[in-house]
C-alpha cells in the first residue's frame, strides 16, 4: 500500500508512475474523499468544541441553581451530530482504505517502460542450451514413458491441473527441494523456516494478495483460512505488527511449501503438464531490508535463484519485466526463464521481486534506523526455485534418444549417487 500522505503531497508523480503501469487508478476519487473527510473532520473538532462548552456552562449553571433544561437538549442535539457525522467520517474512511488497497506499488525508476510482456528487457543469459541429434519431446511424453510421470490418474483423483509423480520422478522432485534448501541455507546464508501452509485473510492482506486477488486463492469454507499461494504470504508476515533492530537487518529466510492457487483467468493456457497447476511445490526465497540497500539485496537474491539453474546445468535468461508486465505489489521484478526444448522457447521459473515498503505498510513491519527513526522495512522475495518447473526443465533438457534422462551432477548426491533414468 501506498503512503496516502506522499500520494497527497506527489500527485502528479503519482500519476506519472502509474501511468506507465497502464490502467486506470482511483486518484481523483481518492483525492475528493481525502478532502471529504477533512472538512467532516473540521466540523466535528467544531462542534466537539461547542458541546464542551455547553456541558461547562451547564455545570456552572447547575452550581448556581439555574434551570438548564434547554442548555441540555441542546448538547444531547450537538451529541447527534457528533454521531452522525462519526458514521460519515467512518464511511467516508472505508472508502479511502478502498482506495489505497485498489492502487498498485510505484515503479521504480529503473523498470523498463512497457505496456506488456513486449515491454520486457532481457539483462542476462547463463548455460547453452542442449542440443540434440533427434527431435526432443515434451516433458510429458518423455516421463509418462518412464513411468514417472501419471497425470491420467491424477486428474481422477482431484480433477485437472494436478500432478502425480511415481518411483523416481517423485524422489527427485524430493531431491530438488533438499538440494534447493541446502544451497540455500549453507551456501548463501538464509534461515530456514517451516511456515503453516494455510494463512489468515490479515496475512493475504499484508502481502496484497487479498483483497485483489481473492479470485485466485483457495479459501477453506466457513474459515478464515485460505490454502497460500507461496510461502512468501507466511514468511512475510512472521513480524507483521513488530518492530526490528537495523542491525539485524537483511534477515533471508528459506522455506520450502507447497502453493495452491486457482489460476482464475487462465484456462486454456498451459494445459498439458506441469507448467500451470493447482497445486505444486516450491522453495522460496523471502527478505527483510534497510530501505537504503534493497536494491543491493534485491540483486544479491537474483543472483541466489540463478545459482540452482547454473549448477543444474540449464540455460536459463533473466528478464527485467516491464512497468505494465510487473506484478500488483512490486517496485521491481526479474523473472528467470528456463530454456524448454521441446517448446524451443524459454519459460518462466521464478520471479524476484522488490516490493519497497508496499507490504510492509499493509502488515505493519517496521525496523528502528540508525538515526533512531521507525520506517518500514523493503520486502523482497523470490522462487528459488519452482520445483515443478525445475523437474520438467530437467526432464526437457537431460532426455535421451533412447527415451531416457540423465541425472544432472549436482543432483545426484541427493539421489543416491543414480545418473541416468530409465
Amino acid at each position: 500500500m501506498l503512503d496516502k500522505n506522499f500520494v497527497r503531497e506527489k500527485l502528479d508523480f503519482v500519476r506519472e508512475r502509474l501511468s506507465a503501469r497502464g490502467g486506470q487508478y482511483p486518484l481523483d476519487e481518492l483525492m475528493a474523499a481525502d478532502d471529504e473527510r477533512k472538512n467532516i473532520l473540521l466540523r466535528l473538532e467544531e462542534l466537539r468544541y461547542r458541546r464542551n462548552e455547553a456541558s461547562e456552562a451547564i455545570g456552572k449553571l447547575k452550581k448556581a441553581g439555574e434551570d438548564t433544561y434547554f442548555q441540555q437538549v441542546r448538547v444531547k442535539e450537538i451529541s447527534g451530530e457528533i454521531k452522525s457525522l462519526e458514521e460519515e467520517v467512518r464511511e467516508v474512511e472505508n472508502r479511502l482504505d478502498a482506495f489505497m488497497h485498489s492502487i498498485p506499488n510505484l515503479p521504480h525508476a529503473s523498470v523498463p517502460i512497457g505496456a506488456d510482456e513486449t515491454g520486457n528487457v532481457e539483462v542476462r543469459r547463463g548455460g547453452t542450451p542442449p542440443s540434440f541429434d533427434f527431435k526432443p519431446l515434451d516433458h510429458v511424453d518423455v516421463a509418462t514413458k518412464l513411468g514417472v510421470l501419471d497425470m491420467d490418474r491424477a486428474a481422477k483423483i482431484a480433477g485437472a491441473r494436478f500432478p502425480l509423480l511415481r518411483g523416481v520422478g517423485a524422489f527427485m522432485e524430493r531431491a530438488l527441494i533438499n538440494f534447493m534448501l541446502d544451497l540455500h541455507t549453507k551456501e548463501h546464508g538464509y534461515q530456514e523456516v517451516t511456515p503453516p501452509f494455510m494463512a489468515n485473510s490479515t496475512s493475504l492482506f499484508g502481502t496484497g494478495n487479498l483483497p485483489k486477488f481473492a479470485h485466485d486463492l483457495f479459501k477453506i469454507e466457513g474459515t478464515d483460512y485460505y490454502l497460500i499461494p507461496t510461502a512468501e504470504v507466511p514468511v512475510t508476515n512472521i513480524f507483521r505488527d513488530e518492530v526490528l533492530d537495523f542491525a539485524d537487518l537483511p534477515k533471508k529466510f528459506v522455506a520450502y511449501t507447497p502453493c495452491f492457487r486457482s489460476e482464475a483467468g487462465s484456462y486454456g493456457k498451459d494445459v498439458r503438464g506441469l507448467i500451470r497447476q493447482h497445486q505444486f511445490n516450491k522453495v522460496e526465497l523471502v527478505k527483510f531490508a534497510d530501505q537504503d540497500k534493497s536494491y543491493e539485496e534485491l540483486e544479491a537474491l537474483t543472483r541466489d535463484a540463478e545459482e540452482v539453474l547454473r549448477r543444474l546445468g540449464l540455460h536459463y535468461r533473466v528478464i527485467a519485466l516491464s512497468t505494465g508486465d510487473m506484478g500488483f505489489s512490486s517496485a521491481k521484478t526479474y523473472d528467470l526463464e528456463v530454456w524448454l526444448p521441446s517448446q524451443e522457447k524459454f519459460r518462466e521459473i521464478s520471479s524476484c521481486s522488490n516490493f519497497e515498503a508496499f507490504q510492509a505498510r499493509r502488515a505493519n513491519i517496521r525496523y528502528k534506523a540508525e538515526d533512531g527513526k521507525r520506517r518500514y522495512v523493503h520486502t523482497l522475495n523470490g522462487s528459488g526455485l519452482a520445483i515443478g518447473r525445475t523437474w520438467l526443465a530437467i526432464i526437457e533438457n537431460y532426455q535421451q534418444a533412447d527415451g531416457s534422462v540423465v541425472v544432472p551432477k549436482a543432483l545426484r548426491p541427493y539421489m543416491g549417487g543414480l545418473d541416468v533414468i530409465k
